[in-house]
């Protein structure tokens, strides 16, 4: 296409799985590999060949080029693990949820369609694709887990981001716990706000098997996510994550580790993958560490309750580094 991109976005993803429990029986039941979700899932997790941890436990993720390179689309979502108790995977449901989403937002203009001046009217009528904003999106895929036979019922938080690669404008969509920040020049200047019913207890969409009293749980739906938008700038890094990264580690934390590596690592790619690397086994250390204190700790204590330290979870983290070309 001859249409201007005036911005670029180097992208990086990395997770982690938690410690299995031998106290916990866990139901593993995953989509067979050779399902439209199993495939998926493993090329998503192909995308990091020596990545920390094989899969990503009940978080799930997805990273997508948009319709015509119009930008980049990514999410993360995390299940809600107290499924296990009702003999459910809550992988499933966070891995469906990434995988519509991916499907939709690969499939849509980042911003309104563009056209090419330098096209004729019958090429242009053949291009086809919409507009999608994250909270669209969300929409779209939280209806394909409906729709999946092989998703019996689970819960997940979830955060979709898109970047346009013509305006620079962020746009994301957010429910629960997961969320995203946004870093200029060593300050975070957003850090999306978390949804909660109560302490702990995120807003979370929600698949019920059929046979279930729904006034026993949480139902959220996708109307419920919280919308942002800003204008990025070259050099802005967002960063979105599941609550095993913001239960564990402060945003200064972040901005430190993604500081430290900027000055070390020498091309844009690299670095974006070296931050989540850094990011994700920064998580790992202080979840593990009983003597400091972790924002899951204050967030506690400031509900009258005593917890120690970090807090045992997934962690999957998505970085991207914005790039202008003036």
């Amino acid at each position: 296409s001859a249409l201007s991109r005036p911005f670029t976005f180097h992208v990086g993803v990395s997770w982690a799985s938690k410690p299995e429990d031998p106290k916990i029986t866990r139901f593993h039941t995953p989509f067979p590999a050779d399902s439209c979700v199993g495939r998926w899932r493993d090329t998503m997790l192909a995308l990091r060949e020596k990545n920390i941890s094989r899969d990503a436990g009940e978080d799930f993720f997805y990273i997508t080029q948009m319709h015509n390179a119009s930008g980049v689309a990514f999410g993360v979502a995390d299940g809600v693990g107290g499924w296990i108790d009702s003999g459910v995977d809550p992988s499933l449901f966070a891995q469906s949820l990434m995988y519509h989403a991916h499907r939709y937002s690969r499939d849509a203009w980042a911003g309104e369609p563009e056209i090419d001046p330098t096209q004729e009217q019958p090429e242009r009528a053949r291009e086809d694709g919409r507009e999608l904003t994250p909270h669209q999106c969300l929409d779209l895929a939280y209806h394909g887990v409906l729709q999946d036979r092989l998703v019996e019922a689970g819960s997940s938080t979830a955060c979709l981001v898109s970047l346009n690669a013509a305006s620079g404008v962020l746009r994301a969509a957010n429910l629960g716990d997961s969320g995203f920040l946004i870093i200029r020049s060593s300050s975070v200047i957003h850090k999306q706000p978390t949804q909660t019913h109560f302490f702990n207890c995120p807003l979370q969409l929600t698949k019920l098997p059929l046979s279930t009293n729904t006034n026993m749980h949480y139902i959220d739906l996708p109307d419920a996510a919280a919308e942002y938008e800003a204008k990025l700038r070259d050099g802005d890094i967002v960063v979105a994550y599941t609550d095993g990264l913001s239960d564990n580690v402060f945003p200064a934390d972040i901005v430190a580790i993604c500081s430290l590596v900027a000055r070390s690592v020498h091309t844009e790619s690299e670095q974006v993958q070296a931050m989540a690397d850094a990011i994700v086994r920064y998580a790992q250390t202080c979840m593990r560490d009983r003597k400091r204190v972790s924002p899951f700790e204050r967030e506690a204590s400031r509900e009258g309750m005593l917890f120690r330290g970090g807090k045992i979870d997934d962690v999957t983290v998505v970085t991207a580094l914005v790039r202008e070309t003036l």
